[in-house]
Parts: structure tokens; sequence; C-alpha cells
């Protein structure tokens, strides 16, 4: 286990028993947690709790399961068009395993609605993926430039989950499959948002939008009372 603190929170690094040893990096904020996001790709995503310590948002917990280092597993993993069979036992690790080690570790188990699952690219698909199959665990599903390996199928599952997409004008074929996803649910009933900024393929841009996701998901913060914070 390693630990990185400063005064925004700490990282808090675990190896579970998946694969040989998967590390899971958890972003724990200073105050008690009102909401928790489960995200994949957590070597690099992980370090975005940080950027919630100045936000308008209430105390999240970021919990960042590390991707394989190969990308040809990590597809397989993330999108069930592949591998069904390795994306399942992922699936399984991700879902329960380390919601599991969560709880026991950090004493923390929120509802749906205080729960969401995030992913950007192939990570999209994931979450995309998780969050329909376990609505009765995330509550939202916050995705930018989704992969296109994971199209909706012909029938959505009832219920869904809320979900919110970002695109970027500079990234096509990414932006029309965070469209056509939007489209679909939509027309299944789901609360969603679909947003299109300036940007392109990257870090830099999934970050800027990761605040505003969260508080689409969460709410703002709240005063010490439980009042709306001024």
């Amino acid at each position: 286990m390693g630990t990185v603190s400063d005064s925004a929170g700490e990282l808090v690094t675990d190896t579970l028993d998946f694969d040989g040893g998967r590390q899971v990096t958890v972003y724990v904020p200073p105050e008690r947690p009102e909401a928790i996001v489960f995200t994949g790709d957590g070597q690099t995503r992980s370090r975005w709790g940080a950027d919630l310590a100045t936000a308008d948002l209430p105390p999240t917990m970021f919990v960042g399961v590390h991707s394989p280092a190969g990308e040809t597993q990590r597809l397989h993993e993330y999108s069930p068009a592949f591998d069904p069979e390795r994306f399942a036992a992922h699936e399984r690790f991700f879902v329960d395993d380390v919601r599991g080690r969560v709880t026991s570790r950090f004493g923390v188990a929120l509802p749906p609605t205080r729960t969401a699952v995030l992913g950007v690219s192939a990570g999209a698909e994931l979450a995309l993926a998780v969050g329909l199959r376990h609505p009765d665990v995330y509550g939202a599903v916050l995705c930018a430039s989704p992969g296109a390996g994971y199209r909706p199928p012909d029938v959505l599952p009832h219920p869904l989950p809320r979900a919110y997409f970002v695109a970027g004008t500079l990234e096509p074929f990414f932006r029309d499959n965070a469209a056509r996803w939007a489209t679909a649910l939509r027309a299944a009933g789901a609360d969603v948002i679909m947003t299109e900024r300036i940007g392109s393929h990257g870090d830099p841009f999934w970050r800027q939008e990761f605040p505003t996701m969260l508080r689409w998901a969460f709410g703002p913060r709240s005063g010490p009372a439980g009042d709306p914070a001024p």
C-alpha cells in the first residue's frame, strides 16, 4: 500500500488480487465523502481527485482502477464487444471487489444517487457497460469522448442510470459516438446531457470538464447545516 498526502486530501494505492495483482488508487478527500466516483485508467485519472478541492462540490472520493499495460488487454477488459469472458471477469472485479475494498478499507458505501462511474475514450465504454448493467450501483454515468467498440444495443435495459456525455469539436469520430449513445438513451427514457465543446482527444480537455460533470451528478457543495453554500 502507498499513500501520498497533501492539504487537498490523499492518494492511497492498494494492490488487489486480480490478474496477478492489479492496483487501485483512491483519492480520499479531507472531509467525510458525500459522493463517490469509480473509474478505469486509475494510474492517471486518480490524480484528478485533487481538482475537486477548490471546486464547488461535495466531498467526493475518487476510485481509480488501474488498467493493464497492453492496449489490447485494456480494450478487452473495457468493452464487452471484443472478449466477453475477459470483460465479465474485469466487470466482477471492478463492480464487486473494488467496491468491497473501498467499504472495508475506508468505511464508505453510498447509495446510487451518490455514486457515479466515469470514463474517457475506451474507459467511457467501460463506464457505459457497467453503468447500464448495474443501475442499482451507479446512479450516473459520466462519459467523455467514448470509443466505438461498444455501441448501443437494439434493446436497452431498464431502469437506466442518468448519463452525461461530452465530446470535442476537434474529434468528430468520438463526438459522433457520444451523440449516438445520447440519442439512444434519450429515446429509451433516460435523463441525458450531451455537451459539445471546442477541444481535441486528450486529458486536458477531459479534465477541464470533470468538475462540471460531477456538479451535474451530485449538485453543489452544501453548507455546514445542509443549506446550499452562498
